[in-house]
């Protein structure tokens, strides 16, 4: 609770100088699936089963879940995001790639070019993709009126400051704007560690 506080009282004097403020959440390691991969590993034309909402307006958990297998290791168990992508993708940690024996370049969600592939296995089949597994680049989801009611633009790099007993500054944050977005910094389990992270953790951003 004290963290919390201090967390709070930080947040609240960024505003006071109108400093941005975003919330951190933790993104564990999960798959993104494509229709035609779907069909192959689920069945032709099962449909994705939503679970839980996340953050992100229209971005759910499923309840299927679908085996990975790299060159040095699997999880067998990996959770599926939905809606369905144009092209599957699998975005990890740095320690969940070097679990799967790839190695894998930190990119922005859909920037799939020269990235490694792996196995998926799921109830109805297999895929073997040649590409598609990436480190999620940490990153701000961020409602375009905030964003200009600070003067931030879409791609811009950003630091942001995160407080408490681990207190550190996230640098090369990449801003993304969008009306659909709920303004949040994702940073997956990794960097959460290294700046122990709690549910509701604020950041200031730096310019």
């Amino acid at each position: 609770m004290i963290d919390e506080l201090i967390d709070r009282v930080y947040a609240d004097v960024a505003f006071r100088l109108s400093r941005p403020v975003v919330e951190l959440e933790a993104s564990g390691r999960h798959l993104h699936l494509s229709r035609a991969d779907a069909d192959q590993l689920l069945g032709p034309g099962v449909p994705l089963t939503p679970v839980h909402d996340l953050s992100q307006p229209g971005q759910y958990t499923c309840a299927e879940r679908i085996r990975v297998i790299g060159p040095k290791g699997e999880f067998p168990s990996l959770v599926v995001v939905g809606p369905e992508r144009a092209q599957s993708q699998i975005e990890l940690s740095l320690t969940d790639a070097k679990v799967l024996g790839v190695t894998a370049p930190v990119r922005l969600s859909g920037d799939l070019a020269k990235t490694p592939g792996v196995t998926l296995v799921g109830p109805a089949g297999r895929v073997d993709l040649t590409s598609g597994v990436m480190i999620a680049q940490r990153h701000i989801h961020m409602d375009p009126a905030y964003a200009s009611l600070h003067g931030i633009r879409d791609r811009q790099v950003v630091s942001v400051r995160v407080w408490g007993d681990r207190g550190m500054t996230f640098h090369n944050v990449i801003v993304r704007l969008s009306p659909d977005f709920a303004t949040y910094m994702h940073i997956d389990y990794d960097e959460a560690n290294a700046c122990g992270f709690r549910a509701g953790m604020l950041g200031t951003v730096i310019i």
